[in-house]
């Protein structure tokens, strides 16, 4: 798997306004390009993909915990589509239980991102996933690469 160069498109699905308006700002923060599209829960980011029009994103940036479709639907509907199967999939929870973990990377997610608890450390590891070497990223990825956290134990 292999990012073209910037700006990235980049799509993210997270129920909280709030936690999207953060992203947005670290992203700015870490002075990362990109072209950004929100959608407020799994429900609305899959109605996006319905239309083929649409142009498929770079990454997309998937919360687990949303109403109405979860991140793990998400993931298994992507995965299952001929056209998305091979996007790239971060999940950005703020969950760290290991099973989470470990269901994220059975059904198809290339990376799991936990949503740290200070604005610069989202900037930090924002700019570390725009830097890591996405050929080494795929169903044969271990824990120590999938998971990006400071408090995730295996």
């Amino acid at each position: 798997m292999r990012l073209k160069k910037s700006p990235y498109d980049i799509l993210i699905a997270d129920d909280d306004a709030d936690d999207i308006i953060l992203f947005k700002d670290a992203i700015e923060q870490a002075g990362i390009s990109v072209s950004l599209q929100s959608f407020l829960g799994g429900a609305d980011l899959m109605n996006h993909f319905k239309n083929v029009n649409n142009p498929l994103p770079d990454l997309i940036f998937l919360d687990l915990k949303m109403q109405c479709k979860n991140g793990f639907e998400c993931l298994e509907e992507i995965r299952n589509n001929q056209r998305l199967s091979n996007l790239c999939i971060i999940v950005y929870s703020t969950s760290s239980h290991s099973n989470d973990i470990r269901e994220s990377l059975i059904k198809g997610a290339n990376l799991y991102f936990t949503k740290p608890s200070t604005f610069q450390e989202l900037v930090n590891r924002l700019q570390r996933i725009f830097t890591l070497n996405w050929e080494e990223f795929n169903s044969n990825v271990g824990m120590e690469k999938f998971v990006i956290s400071n408090d995730v134990q295996f």
